[in-house]
């Protein structure tokens, strides 16, 4: 077993999240085998009776561990993440979305990475994707191991799975956080971090289980999406991360996925981005 160390756990939840997929989520981070005993929870705005409910009986169970910071309004999950992430009391932080499922030693595994490789600022894993039950796991979304072969990987896909990174809070302050960008707000800040010299690892296991649907590819598309993608793409020209033909490349690329019929953008998702399970 990992020696403890304290570390944080970062989560957002926003009114549209069900209340049993929160209940599932946050009681995944109750039975880590590795407790945190820092659990910050943003209410990205005004909650449902029924999700608050739940954060009512979970704030039973964790006691002062818990700590929910409530806004007054939504702001979006970048902004979100910004506030929390200074509000961590540990320089470890796990991030955790509202509606997936951790394994139980996820942080156990993660925590021992930073203890055998002190060098590295992210350490993130692979993702179970499902539908209706977590033991009937449809795809794995895998990322690679090394820190090289991750920037290498970055130039051209997001290199980790963000609900499954725990990350070193000054550093991630130092590159400025999270920024309020829709969709690719984790994938800029892998890029501030990767090519400002921080490093990354991946733990070839699954750590988290992802619920998945026809709206999760539904969300990548259309011009806005295309216009952050761009965006992203032009940030990582300008900080030589990577090369015009790249650029230019990847714009092509990201354009007919983001113009695509849902049907296909999914069939290409499942094709070169996940492994069947």
């Amino acid at each position: 077993m990992a020696e403890k160390k304290n570390y944080s756990v970062l989560m957002s939840v926003y009114k549209k999240e069900k209340p049993v997929f929160l209940y599932e989520s946050m009681q995944s981070i109750y039975d880590q085998t590795i407790p945190t005993d820092d659990f910050v929870l943003v209410c990205d705005g005004p909650l449902t009776d029924e999700l608050d409910s739940v954060i009512d009986e979970m704030q039973e169970k964790f006691g002062k561990r818990l700590r929910v910071l409530r806004q007054s309004e939504n702001h979006g999950l970048g902004f979100s993440l910004n506030y929390g992430v200074k509000e961590c009391k540990n320089d470890l932080i796990a991030r955790m979305d509202s509606d997936d499922v951790a394994v139980k030693d996820r942080c156990e595994k993660q925590l021992a990475i930073f203890k055998t490789h002190p060098e590295v600022t992210i350490v993130g894993g692979f993702v179970g994707e499902f539908e209706e039950s977590i033991k009937e796991i449809k795809s794995i979304r895998k990322v690679p191991k090394t820190n090289d072969k991750i920037i290498e990987f970055a130039k051209g896909r997001n290199p980790f799975n963000h609900p499954t990174v725990m990350f070193k809070k000054g550093d991630v302050l130092k590159v400025g956080s999270y920024q309020n960008i829709r969709f690719c707000q984790d994938y800029f800040l892998w890029v501030e971090l990767l090519s400002n010299g921080y490093k990354g690892y991946n733990i070839q296991d699954i750590l988290v289980y992802m619920r998945e649907d026809s709206n999760t590819f539904k969300r990548r598309s259309g011009k806005e999406y295309f216009k952050i993608q761009k965006k992203l793409l032009e940030l990582m020209r300008e900080k030589k991360f990577i090369t015009e033909a790249q650029y230019l490349k990847s714009l092509t690329i990201r354009f007919c996925s983001a113009y695509a019929p849902n049907w296909l953008r999914q069939r290409l998702f499942k094709k070169f981005m996940r492994s069947e399970a």
